[in-house]
Order: structure tokens, then sequence, then C-alpha cells
């Protein structure tokens, strides 16, 4: 697979999210089956693996997927980008607490989940309103300088806030929703990005799977654990509504002997060269044709016509890209 830079980082053109072992998707695969699906995906040429500190909060315990995905890399741990995330909770400074021995603490706790004595990316996973983003961004650059971390970043998060952060610790990666039905980082993130060698990790970059033309309004979602039953765009008037795109998409499959994800896929690769996908999912042959995702070159005829249908209607159902620990989408954490 094709290689992309996220800042200095040099990782492969389609990424893996690992939170559906843990979380996130009803009923999750034994730790066996997890752990051979992401050497799988390692085989076949992916070498960027994301996780965080709470994934594993409804069925297991905070830090389990960073557990499993720690198991799963130590083989061949040096070759690839690892990303997890920080989640800042209010004991972390409130009543005098130092903000860099709480933050390093997660670290540290991370590091021991992830059997390694680096991260190479670590995100704050939600903005906390009661800390000053300049505060995290002086502490990133702690502990980038102490050689804990080799770069940071953030999730979530519009232009103005990514200024401000940048300004004080340069930012590697920006992880926000984006795909063909969210946009909204086109508006004004992407263009910062770009100006400033920062790389844009979309989550949900096939949009929750809708995009993959698997998912109908006769989909039923687990009543355990599964986030798809907050998603706007899966519900049933607005899976019947935006039909209209994946029909678009699937003739442009079509002609490419691709699948409909695979084209979500490459259109954002085709259009950005920061940009590093890192679809998820709990199969392994899903996540193996996700990853040949990077391999499909759209022409500029196609890609044009991908365009021109998404500028011309509206997508129905739209979660935006600007959240915050005490708002967020899907359980509040912080009050877990």
């Amino acid at each position: 697979m094709e290689t992309r830079k996220l800042g200095n980082l040099e990782v492969s053109a389609v990424g893996m999210g690992c939170m559906a072992f843990s979380h996130g998707y009803g009923e999750v695969p034994s730790e066996e089956y997890a752990i051979e699906a992401i050497r799988k995906a390692y085989e076949a040429g992916c070498t960027f693996f994301d996780t965080a500190e709470i994934y594993g909060k409804e069925q297991f315990f905070p830090g389990h997927n960073e557990i499993l995905v720690g198991k799963a890399i130590a083989p061949f741990r040096g070759k690839v980008v690892l990303a997890t995330k920080l989640f800042i909770q209010d004991a972390d400074y409130e009543n005098g607490a130092d903000l860099f021995t709480s933050i390093k603490g997660h670290l540290e706790k991370s590091l021991k989940n992830l059997q390694t004595n680096y991260v190479d990316l670590y995100y704050l996973h939600r903005v906390h309103e009661s800390v000053a983003i300049e505060d995290v961004a002086r502490v990133m650059g702690q502990l980038i300088s102490e050689g804990l971390i080799r770069g940071w970043g953030l999730s979530q998060v519009g232009k103005d806030l990514i200024a401000r952060a940048h300004a004080m610790t340069p930012v590697t990666a920006v992880q926000n929703l984006y795909s063909m039905m969210e946009r909204d980082c086109e508006k004004e993130v992407l263009p910062f990005l770009l100006a400033n060698n920062i790389g844009l990790v979309p989550f949900s970059p096939i949009a929750s799977g809708f995009l993959s033309g698997k998912i109908t309004k006769e989909t039923a979602f687990s009543e355990v654990d599964d986030v798809r039953k907050f998603v706007p765009q899966l519900s049933k008037e607005n899976i019947e509504a935006n039909q209209w795109l994946l029909n678009l998409i699937g003739e442009v499959a079509a002609k490419y002997k691709a699948t409909n994800a695979q084209i979500s896929l490459a259109w954002m690769l085709k259009k950005y060269p920061n940009v590093v996908p890192i679809p998820g999912s709990k199969n392994q042959e899903r996540i193996l044709e996700n990853l040949g995702g990077g391999k499909v070159k759209l022409s500029d005829e196609d890609f044009k016509r991908l365009e021109e249908g998404l500028n011309a209607r509206e997508i129905a159902g739209h979660r935006g890209i600007e959240e915050t620990q005490h708002k967020s989408f899907g359980d509040n954490w912080s009050k877990k």
C-alpha cells in the first residue's frame, strides 16, 4: 500500500480503527479473532493503528482495547505507527492538580497497556471545557521533548481551536468525522491543515457503514452497546432519503470492480493528500476490503462525477465536527 504523511509520521494510506473489538458495535469477537484481524491488516499493508484509553467502557473496562492492540502489534511494534487518545478527567485539573503530572499518568497507563515505551500519536479525545487547549498543548510539547510521544493531535474540533493549539505546540494530526456524508472539514479545517502540514484522520469514513450499501432501513442494531443507534444518518427515514448517494457510488464502483466502501475511501484519498482514513470494523473480511480502498485510483472524470453528485444534493441527517467531553455524541464518558 502507498504511504502518506501525518506531519512527520509516515503511515499507510488507509489505517485501521480498532474500537469495534471492544466497544460500540454490539457483541464483540473473541480476543483471538481480534488479534488475528489486526495482524492480517498488517500483512495487507496497514501500518497505522488507532485505539483509545476509554475503549471498552461498556462491555469490558477502560483500557481493554489498548491491551488487545498492544498484544496484537507486539511482534512488529517498531514497524507501525500507533495512536491512542487521552480522556481528561475532572480530577486531572481540580483542587490544584498538576495537569502535566495528571496527563503523564494517563499516558503511562496507556504505555503499559500497549506494551510499548512510546506512542507515535497521542490525541486529546475530546476538548474539556474547563481546561484551556493551550495548557494541554504545552503538556503535549513536554511529552514530546521527553520522547514519550512522537506527535499529538485533537479530535472533533474546528479551525480556530486547532490554530490555538498549533501555535503552542505544532499539531501532527486531527481526527475528525469526515466522509461523503459529513463534509464540514472541507470548509475551514482542511485548508488550514494543508497550509500547516497537519494530517486529517477521518473516523467513520464509511459513515458508520451506510456508504458500504450493507445497511438498509430494515437493519436492526444491537440493543447493547451499539453506537449506530444514535447516528442521525442511520435513522430509517434518512437511510431512505440518502439512497441516491448509494446509487451514485454503486455506478462508479461497478466500473472499477470495487465495492462501495472502497470507492468512498478512494474519493477522499484522491481529493486530499494529507487525509488518512481509519475505517473500523470487527469483521476480518470487511477490514481487508476497506484496506483495499487504498489501491483504487479514481480517474479525474469519475472523481468529478462523484463531486458533482455530492454538490447537487443535500445529505439527510448531520452530526458535525465540533464536540466536547460534556456535549458529545453517544455516551457522556465524563459522567460515567
